[in-house]
């Protein structure tokens, strides 16, 4: 495959993510990437300041749509049905990428560094919902308290949508944790 083909950022996140099953994160470089995608380093460096943000390349444009699915949430729409609509969002967002997130998911798994990374992430994406919801009207104890209970909602939806053998879309399994919730509210 040449320098010149399309999509050199599908291509670079591509090649990494099979390098980083097939050697290991730690164990793969910059270098070996391009070179799977059939580009250079440089060139890496021009869609990525390092190696790990491929595997969180998109995580700002998440919280955005995340964001704005929670802002247009209806003005009666409590906290939790505002944080309900962000993270239906999210499931349209990711789209048909099941076999990538696995992948993904289980390298982040398997390397501290990149753990930690996701964490700061998902503590970023809680801060901005609860930053949304206090602009929606909501207490700030309220809105860190739904923005919180929301992303043990999002994480445990997406860890049951790459579950190997899960054929239900993200949606589907959010409304699922969703009712749940609700369920252990009611009965608690």
């Amino acid at each position: 495959m040449g320098r010149w083909e399309p999509d050199a950022v599908g291509r670079l996140r591509a090649a990494a993510l099979d390098l980083f099953v097939e050697r290991g994160y730690e164990q793969t470089t910059v270098a070996e990437i391009a070179v799977r995608a059939g580009l250079t380093a440089r060139t890496f460096f021009r869609y990525f300041p390092d190696k790990r943000e491929v595997l969180f390349q998109g995580a700002e444009r998440l919280q955005q749509t995340m964001v704005e699915a929670l802002l247009a949430a209806p003005p009666r729409a409590t906290s939790m049905e505002a944080v309900a609509a962000a993270i239906g969002a999210a499931g349209q967002y990711f789209g048909d990428i099941r076999d990538f997130a696995r992948r993904r998911r289980d390298v982040i798994a398997a390397n501290g560094e990149l753990r930690e990374r996701e964490l700061i992430k998902l503590a970023a994406l809680a801060d901005a919902l609860a930053d949304a919801l206090g602009r929606r009207g909501a207490a700030a104890v309220d809105a860190r308290l739904a923005a919180e209970t929301g992303m043990v909602v999002f994480r445990m939806t997406f860890e049951q949508w790459v579950a190997i053998g899960e054929r239900r879309g993200f949606v589907t399994i959010a409304h699922d944790m969703l009712r749940r919730l609700g369920g252990l509210a009611t009965h608690a």
